[in-house]
């Protein structure tokens, strides 16, 4: 891409910030230029986004009725899915979806827990539990 052609749309999903893009030069030589974004790019962020949230309630509701374990909720909450949540834990995703049961979920170790809560970024209480979506206006 040429440095003149760098979009610079000031999308919302950016916050004000920049990120970099290769580009050439008049010379043809890539160098780095700051982006402030491409509408196509903020509507395909808002629209994953979109489907998260969408996933998210989907499995907060499959938790709160015993079908899946506050895992699966939390997964999708941090915005995360399967794929993900098994590489920032290193384990393997056929061990993650055993652990959306309910009944596997309850027996964990308190290591797997603390393991599940650092990589969510929560404690392992908010992880054990749903939290009440009343509260939040959800």
């Amino acid at each position: 891409m040429d440095n003149s052609k760098v979009p610079q749309h000031n999308i919302s999903t950016y916050a004000n910030n920049k990120k970099a893009i290769y580009a050439t030069d008049e010379n043809g030589k890539y160098g780095i230029i700051a982006s402030s974004g491409w509408d196509v790019e903020e509507a395909a962020t808002k629209q994953a986004l979109k489907e998260l949230e969408r996933l998210s309630s989907q499995a907060y509701d499959q938790a709160l009725s015993g079908q899946a374990s506050p895992l699966y909720f939390h997964m999708y909450d941090r915005r995360m899915d399967l794929q993900t949540l098994a590489q920032a834990t290193g384990m393997f995703q056929w061990r993650i979806k055993r652990h959306f049961r309910p009944t596997a979920f309850d027996k964990l170790s308190a290591k797997m827990f603390a393991r599940y809560a650092d990589t969510l970024g929560i404690s392992i209480q908010e992880l054990r539990e749903l939290p009440d979506r009343r509260a939040n206006g959800a």
